[in-house]
């Protein structure tokens, strides 16, 4: 199992092409089970279904969830071969909402439409629209945003934390909800878009425009309004989104 993976998933770290399929190898060699957690990255988010398909590799065990119910019920799957499972005897196991028919429903009707609609290949599509915008507003403000990253609509825009000062990806994101847009700050610096994989054309230039607004007519007021921030060691911000957990935002 990959170390670290929900953390490195929040911030839409992508692994260098050949490193699942090393992985995939020393597991094999080393009779090591490898376990992908696809909760956030699977079911077409990140342009495949599984992620894992953009190398080929087939993992021992497979983690589904989040999209897996549609937004219509919360499920989650352990997905594996009978060598696995059979490893688990009866009564070695429990699940507080394990065989809930209606939830297994949904997750099938769930995953018939992201097959009979292609949203993997739309997804694939969209995002490399989405990242040339982005792209676009990096190259035209390459002093805030240091990076733009992501596959398929799982992408990420990293800010660089020296010139937002005392800004913040969470205010960011706050200001990008004024506008209509929800985004998921991580850590002090990171910005995760997931867009609906229905999204249209009109609607992901939409958001960028957003993002690109915020930069020019928010960004300047909220650096000379928001008070200094202290040091992380005396300071109640959030790890994970960089909000002041206490404090005025």
């Amino acid at each position: 199992m990959l170390p670290h993976n929900i953390c490195l998933t929040l911030q839409v770290i992508i692994p260098p092409e050949g490193y699942l399929k090393a992985v995939r190898d020393l597991c094999s060699k080393y009779n090591i089970l490898m376990i992908a957690d696809e909760i956030q990255s699977g079911l077409a988010r990140s342009g495949r279904l599984l992620a894992c398909d953009w190398e080929e590799v087939r993992p021992d065990v497979v983690i589904l969830g989040k999209a897996l119910g549609g937004g219509v019920l919360p499920v989650s799957a352990v997905l594996a071969d009978k060598d696995v499972m059979l490893c688990i005897q009866a009564g070695e196991h429990g699940s507080t909402f394990g065989g809930n028919p209606l939830a297994s429903a949904v997750a099938i009707a769930s995953l018939d439409v992201i097959r009979d609609e292609g949203l993997a290949e739309r997804s694939a599509q969209m995002g490399e629209q989405l990242r040339h915008q982005l792209i676009k507003i990096q190259r035209q403000f390459p002093h805030f945003i240091k990076e733009v990253r992501g596959k398929g609509l799982f992408n990420a825009v990293e800010l660089n934390s020296k010139s937002l000062l005392p800004v913040t990806a969470y205010d960011i994101c706050m200001k990008l909800k004024e506008r209509g847009i929800l985004a998921k700050p991580t850590h002090d610096s990171i910005i995760r878009l997931t867009p609906p994989l229905s999204m249209s054309l009109e609607e992901l230039q939409e958001g960028s425009n957003a993002l690109h607004d915020v930069l020019v007519h928010d960004l300047p007021k909220m650096q000379k309004e928001k008070p200094a921030r202290v040091s992380h060691a005396t300071s109640n911000v959030c790890d994970r989104c960089g909000r002041d957990l206490y404090g005025s935002s």
